[in-house]
């Protein structure tokens, strides 16, 4: 990654706008930036879940400008976005990091569920990054999203959590080249594993989604043995050196558009990028649900 920081405040600090900062790679990337020098506007749809970001924030030694913002609810974000214009006078960066984990497959889980998942993980992004664009070119500002490597390879039982997150990255890769005619940086940053977060976020009972998979148990139990394994194992990163990235796109000269947070996401990214016929990545994620190979 690059260490270059050319955009770190100067002056009056700069004012960046961070969604979903109640946990994980939001809270980290609050507290990262503030320590950088950045306003930061730290939002999250129930500030009665402030306490860990108001704590991190305090034993870093930052002050946070902590405010309620609802990505699905177009009100709360023009709200959020207009009173940060009126206080602060000006909006330099944006990064779009809530969102919400999911599981399941299409047979087992209603198109409701689908567009559930896409209203926030998608049309969330979209919301937050319409209102707030007018501001970034008033700035020159930088507009930065939390994707996943879900966004570049599709994963078994993610099926509408990558969808999202490949509707996420085509948007913003569309969007990227206009936005810069127009002085805004657009940039996608995509953690692998982070310890942690994976069940947490999933806010599912794993057992009882197993026994409620019909056919799809056996399958579904080899993808969580081994996902969760991942999560809790040793190519997992903490929230903290996940963080890292999305500073590196808040702070670099000239950040990538596409930013991977570590060496296994990007080896893992890289599989698909280079991937033309698709058959190196379905050979690799096939074997996430095949049944574990016999002893002996």
């Amino acid at each position: 990654m690059s260490s270059q920081v050319a955009h770190q405040p100067s002056g009056p600090s700069k004012v960046v706008l961070i969604t979903g900062t109640s946990s994980g790679i939001g809270l980290a990337a609050a507290v990262a930036a503030g320590q950088a020098g950045w306003q930061v506007v730290a939002t999250l749809r129930d500030p009665a879940r402030a306490h860990a970001l108001r704590t991190a924030a305090a034993e870093a030694g930052v002050e946070l400008d902590i405010r309620r913002l609802d990505v699905v609810d177009e009100a709360s974000v023009s709200a959020a976005i207009e009173a940060v214009i009126a206080d602060h006078g000006r909006l330099d960066a944006v990064i779009n990091n809530a969102g919400a984990g999911h599981l399941g497959t299409l047979e087992n889980e209603s198109v409701a569920e689908v567009r559930k998942v896409m209203e926030v993980n998608f049309f969330g992004v979209l919301n937050v990054s319409k209102a707030a664009l007018p501001h970034l070119r008033a700035t020159g500002g930088r507009l930065i999203t939390v994707t996943s490597v879900g966004g570049v390879v599709g994963q078994p039982f993610n099926e509408a959590y990558c969808a999202a997150k490949f509707a996420v990255e085509g948007f913003m890769e569309s969007l990227a080249p206009v936005a810069a005619r127009l002085g805004v940086s657009v940039s996608v940053v995509e953690p692998g594993a982070v310890a942690t977060e994976f069940v947490n976020n999933l806010g599912v009972d794993l057992e009882a989604e197993i026994a409620a998979a019909g056919p799809y148990a056996d399958t579904l139990r080899a993808y969580l043995d081994r996902t969760v394994a991942q999560f809790l194992g040793s190519s997992a990163q903490t929230p903290h050196e996940a963080a890292m990235a999305v500073l590196e796109a808040l702070t670099a000269d000239r950040p990538a558009f596409r930013i991977q947070t570590s060496d296994w996401a990007r080896g893992f990214t890289g599989t698909k990028l280079t991937d033309l016929d698709g058959s190196a990545v379905l050979g690799l994620t096939g074997g996430w649900v095949a049944d574990p190979a016999p002893a002996g």
